[in-house]
Formats: C-alpha cells, sequence, structure tokens
C-alpha cells in the first residue's frame, strides 16, 4: 500500500525518498559512496549534528535546492533547533542570499516547521 501525505511537506519527502531509492538500484555502488561520504559529513564532531544542519538549511537557502530546504528545515527540528535558531540562520543566509533565499525563507521553510511541528501532535 503506498503512503498518502497529508502535507505538502510529506509528499516532498517522500518523493526525495523514493527517487534516492530508485537512483540507488541503478546505481547501487556511487549511492553507497555518497551516501557513506554525507553521513560522515554530518557525524557529531566539533561541530554539533544541529550546528551542521543549519548550516545546511543555510547553503540549501542560498542554493534553491527545494528539496534540500525541506530536508534540512526537518533536520533541524530533528536535532532540536527552536524556530528562533531557525530563523537567525535564515537572516545570515539573507545577508548573503539577499531576496531569493529570504523567499524561499518565509514561505517554503514557515510551511515545513508549521506542518512538521503539527506532526508531532
Amino acid at each position: 500500500m503506498e503512503f498518502e501525505s497529508r502535507t505538502s511537506t510529506e509528499a516532498a519527502l517522500q518523493e526525495y525518498k523514493a527517487g534516492l531509492g530508485l537512483f540507488t538500484q541503478k546505481m547501487p555502488k556511487l549511492a553507497e559512496q555518497f551516501n557513506a561520504f554525507t553521513e560522515e559529513c554530518f557525524k557529531e564532531g566539533v561541530l554539533s549534528k544541529k550546528e551542521k544542519q543549519l548550516i545546511a538549511l543555510g547553503i540549501s537557502l542560498y542554493s534553491q535546492d527545494e528539496y534540500c530546504i525541506i530536508y534540512h528545515t526537518k533536520g533541524c527540528l530533528d536535532q532540536g533547533c527552536s524556530e528562533q535558531e531557525i530563523l537567525e540562520a535564515i537572516g545570515v543566509t539573507a545577508a548573503f542570499g539577499g531576496g531569493a533565499a529570504m523567499s524561499q525563507a518565509v514561505t517554503l521553510v514557515q510551511t515545513c516547521v508549521q506542518e512538521l511541528n503539527q506532526l508531532k501532535q
């Protein structure tokens, strides 16, 4: 039975997961190496997993990558970021990315935070 999304955030996360699964089937060695590299990058280190997710969200906003914006907004929340911490990271990103970064933040990030917080309740 196929998972039915209740929110646009869930739908995007499912779409990404399905695409990654298909890519992994077709390119297993590359996917394995990419996943191992990514896992290593996001491990707890001198920077916490929380800090790394905030950095990733900022880069996602700057690069206008909607799937990564959603994924890393969820990552921020999963790592315990408060909405204020996310908003401050958005502010720093907007200082570099201007209106394009801000437009994604005030729409997509806000929607994700609201929808993901509703799912936790």
